[in-house]
Order: structure tokens, then sequence, then C-alpha cells
């Protein structure tokens, strides 16, 4: 019998861009975001702030959401966010107050992303890992911002 080997982060992260991708196809800002806990998926999500008229449906939020409703709880502490762009400050205060364990994201974002508003904001035990699948990433969100100019 074969012992159970665990996904890696560019696993999780083609999870991710399937969300990203749904977003694109809705028009939406193509982010998407999984969850996963103990090898596992135990949510997806991605943007919808156009179709629910939110602001703050961003993939992030909702996979919280979805994640604390399968676990039960509200920490995430033993789950990893695979989030194909880097969390923007509201994000990362959720992710904070979930104290989510790890967060790995695709694309950098020097505009928006809590590195340059928030960067000491993540719970001081949550690991970060950057530039995961960044360029599949990144291609996604040129296409969708140069077919709206």
């Amino acid at each position: 019998m074969c012992p159970l080997v665990p996904y890696d982060d560019n696993y999780w992260m083609r999870h991710a861009l399937q969300e990203a991708r749904l977003a694109y196809e809705e028009g939406e800002v193509p982010i998407g975001a999984v969850i996963v806990a103990n090898n596992k998926l135990i949510a997806q999500a991605h943007n919808q702030v156009e179709r629910l008229n939110d602001p703050t449906a961003h993939a992030e939020l909702l996979a919280i959401t979805a994640a604390t409703e399968a676990l039960g709880g509200k920490y995430l502490t033993d789950c990893t966010l695979y989030v194909t762009l880097e969390p923007c400050a509201m994000c990362i205060g959720a992710l904070r107050w979930a104290q989510i364990g790890q967060i790995v994201f695709g694309a950098s974002d020097s505009k928006g992303g809590y590195q340059r508003w928030a960067p000491s904001v993540p719970h001081p035990k949550t690991t970060i890992k950057s530039g995961v699948m960044a360029e599949e990433s990144t291609q996604l969100l040129t296409s969708f911002f140069q077919e709206r100019r």
C-alpha cells in the first residue's frame, strides 16, 4: 500500500487559478483562492465584487467564510490559503483574525497588496510564501485588464 503523498503548492495553486478563471469569465477581477486543511480542499472561492455588488466580496474573504463553516470554528490555524494575488490590507486583516496557519500567493501586488499598506498585520504565527505560479497569475490579470482598456 502506498503512503499518502501530500500535494504540493503548485497543485493547490492550480485550483486557485481555476477559481480565478471563473471570475474572469464572470467579468470579475480574476482572483481565486482555496483553503486546504490536512491535504484536503475545504474551501474555494473567487472574486464576486460585481456579482454581489459588495466591495468586500474578495476571494479570500469568501474562502474564509466557507472554511470556517466547513470546520465549525473561527480559527484556521492548521490551514493554508492559496490565492493567486497578494492579499490586500482588508483581506490580510481578516486572515490575521482567522489565525490562518500559512498563506501562499502567486503574483505580488505593488499597488494594493498588504506588503505596501499593512506589512506587519499577518498573525505572528502565520507563514507566508510568495511567487508560486506568479507568472500564470500575472498573465491572467494582465489579460483581463488589457481587454477592458
